[in-house]
């Protein structure tokens, strides 16, 4: 769900809804960027030009989203996996993305692991994995003729 708010947000909007489904009522918060706190750990282990390894805060998450809403537009995602573990305070999260590269109009489909840390119903750590290969193919593919 888009609301107004995050309007600009759109193309990754399967991808904040999934969030929200995988996280159901262990967080606060309507839309994904409402779930975070300020200090919020944003942590991918893996290399994609112009994405940072480690973004902390709500505010650079968000300003680092409005790239990605620029690159990509995500049509899906599925295949959600939720193990909860330690009470719910980690959730591990399995999902699949599918989309479009805009710059080039080639299809982008890609896994994710995600391991997310909950504190006072907000996340406090998100440590994102995922299938590099699948990204390097989409954003390296030729344009579409």
């Amino acid at each position: 769900m888009v609301s107004s708010k995050y309007a600009a947000y759109a193309p990754a909007a399967a991808y904040f809804d999934l969030v929200r489904v995988a996280l159901s009522d262990l967080v606060d918060g309507e839309h994904f960027f409402d779930t975070l706190n300020s200090e919020t750990i944003y942590e991918v282990l893996y290399e994609v030009p112009g994405w940072p390894r480690i973004i902390t805060g709500r505010t650079d998450l968000m300003a680092a989203f409005k790239g990605y809403v620029g690159a990509v537009a995500l049509q899906a995602t599925d295949k959600l996996v939720v193990h909860k573990a330690d009470d719910g305070r980690v959730i591990v999260i399995e999902y699949e993305v599918h989309g479009t590269i805009l710059a080039t109009g080639v299809q982008y489909d890609n896994r994710f692991c995600s391991i997310v840390r909950i504190e006072n119903r907000k996340i406090a750590h998100w440590r994102d994995y995922m299938d590099s290969l699948a990204a390097w193919n989409a954003l390296t593919a030729q344009a579409r003729g």
